[in-house]
This record gives structure tokens, sequence and C-alpha cells, in this order.
């Protein structure tokens, strides 16, 4: 008789899989700031990564299980072999072709793409009822691909989005105005890049809407030019990635964040990237960013924001450019 069997005494047999499974796929640095994260915060007791780099991978899977001590025993797994991924209730997919200096995002658009049709269909063979969360830039119009690829519902497919922009606009706002970010409400909708809306209207303080004490905030002829931090949001993911060469850890914290909001079926409001056809007179078929509540169905309501004119009008503007990119794609 083994050790194990002395020690252990069999009543029933382990599940195959915790239930509260999350599989990344990529294991660049987003992928393991979003791995890490979401171990770290506990927010999922199973997590499976999957890449193409069979050493890396492996390296990745070791360090994370030799701390598995100190992230109250979480199950690490990796393989080459998506069959790993079974039974995940959430996969993110942050794999693609990383963003070079100076390059937009949707310059990435079609070798993305083309990664995505060796990706998604294995997903959901092993998967077939889980929720697709993508990461991979640019990531609205990757999301609209990973749509089509799965078959899935467009509930179940979601872009991480401007989660991450609304953050960067609350830090910027909040250092100006000397509070926490988590005390400044704001919120960047549209599409995660160079054509992004920020909703000036609602901006607020403790309710406060800032409009009511500036009318011109966020206008031309403001005098303060807090329009500047909008174009701060806009470059700060070019200026981290001039800076350090690629961005990494906020990213990771937003999707640790939304992946706990659809596997604890919250009901929180975040900006992520979904269909937005139907809403501020947008005919289109595209993903863009609106507030969103999460649950564990994946996007269950949109938030119906009063915007202005010139709010629906910039956020119109986003989802033309979208539907462009989206015409020319090789799927």
């Amino acid at each position: 008789m083994s050790l194990k069997e002395q020690l252990l005494g069999r009543v029933a047999e382990a599940p195959a899989h915790s239930g509260n499974k999350v599989t990344v796929v990529g294991v660049g640095q987003v992928g393991m700031a979003c791995a890490f994260s979401i171990l770290t915060q506990n927010v999922a007791s199973e997590v499976a990564l999957v890449d193409v780099v069979a050493d890396k991978l492996k390296g990745e899977m070791l360090d994370l299980q030799h701390g598995s001590v100190f992230m109250r025993n979480a199950r690490v797994l990796a393989s080459t072999d998506y069959a790993v991924s079974a039974n995940s209730r959430l996969c993110i997919v942050t794999a693609g072709a990383r963003q070079k200096d100076g390059e937009s995002r949707l310059d990435l658009v079609q070798r993305n793409t083309d990664i995505f049709k060796g990706i998604i269909p294995q997903l959901v063979k092993h998967s077939p009822d889980c929720i697709l969360l993508i990461v991979s830039n640019p990531v609205d119009v990757m999301t609209y691909v990973a749509w089509k690829l799965s078959g899935f519902p467009k509930h179940r497919v979601i872009g991480s989005g401007t989660n991450l922009d609304s953050s960067r606009f609350r830090v910027l706002m909040s250092q100006r105005l000397n509070v926490a970010p988590s005390s400044v409400h704001g919120w960047i909708i549209g599409e995660h890049g160079d054509s992004s809306v920020p909703v000036w209207s609602g901006v607020n303080v403790a309710g406060v809407r800032l409009r009511e004490l500036n009318p011109s905030l966020g206008a031309a002829e403001d005098k303060e030019n807090w329009a500047e931090v909008h174009k701060q949001v806009v470059q700060s993911a070019y200026e981290v990635i001039r800076l350090k060469g690629y961005t990494s850890w906020a990213i990771g914290l937003s999707v640790a964040t939304l992946t706990e909001a659809v596997l604890r079926n919250g009901g929180q409001v975040h900006a992520v990237s979904t269909v937005v056809q139907g809403y501020h007179g947008i005919d289109k078929e595209v993903f863009l960013s609106l507030p969103c509540v999460l649950s564990e169905s994946g996007v269950s309501h949109i938030v119906k924001q009063p915007l202005t004119d010139e709010e629906t009008a910039q956020l119109k503007r986003s989802a033309d450019i979208m539907h462009e990119v989206q015409t020319r794609l090789k799927m």
C-alpha cells in the first residue's frame, strides 16, 4: 500500500473540475497579469493556461503552482492542448500579436483574426457552455470575430472594452481633484481606442455633477482644459508601451474584476464591449462598450445612459469606424 493510500481513506471520487474554472489563452505579459490577478484575488479555484510555446507555458505553470500555498491552494493547470480548458465557466483570450510602439490597435486586426480561427472553435468544443471574455486587441473588433466564430448568443461573448479606459479616466480626474479614484464616477464608452467617448455629462463626485459646477467641462472652451484628461486616457496605453514595452498590470486587474462579476453573479455594472445595435440610434451590428450588468449568463442588461447629442454623435462615429473595419475582415 502506497503512502498516499495509507494516509487517505477514499470516501468518494473527487469531481473532475471545480465548477469555478477559468481558462486563460495566451501566457504573454497580459495573459499572466490576468491569471495572477485572478489567483491572488481568489476569484477562481482553478485556472487553466493555454499557449503554443510549451516551455514558457510550463515555466509559468510551475511558478504559479509553487505559490499555491499563498493563494488558498488554487489549482493551476497548463497545456498546449485545449482539452485542458474543458468545463470552464469563463474563457479569457489574450493571445495575439503584440501592439508595437506607434501602432494603433486597429492595425492588428487581420493578424489577430487569423490567430482566433485556431483558438475560438477549440474553446467552444471543450467548454460549449462557457462565457468568452476577449482581451486581445483591437478588442471590439476581436470580440465581434469571436462571436461570429463561436456561434454563441451575443450575451455570452464579452470584450474587456473600456473598463480599463474608465479606470484611467477616474484616476486622472482624481489626481486633479485630490480625492480617491473610487470616489470619482465617470465613464468612457465606445471603442477601446482612439475614438472612445468620455461621458462628461455624467461625471460626478458624491452625486455632484461636475458640469453643474463647470458647464463647459470637457468642451473646447473650458478654461481648465479638462478635455486634456480624455486625451491622456487615449494616449495611456501608447505611453506605457513606449516606456516599458507592453501594458500588463492594469488590464490584468481589470479582467480579474470582470471575472469576479461573472463567476459570483454579483450584478455589477462595468463598461464592457457588447452588441450595441439598437442603442443610442446605432443601426450597425458592432461591438462597443456601454455600461453593462454582468452575471453568470454574461451580459444580462445594458444600462440606458442618458447622453448629450454630442456624446451620441461621437458614439455613432465610433460604431461607423468599427463597422468599416469589420467589412474588410477576411473571416
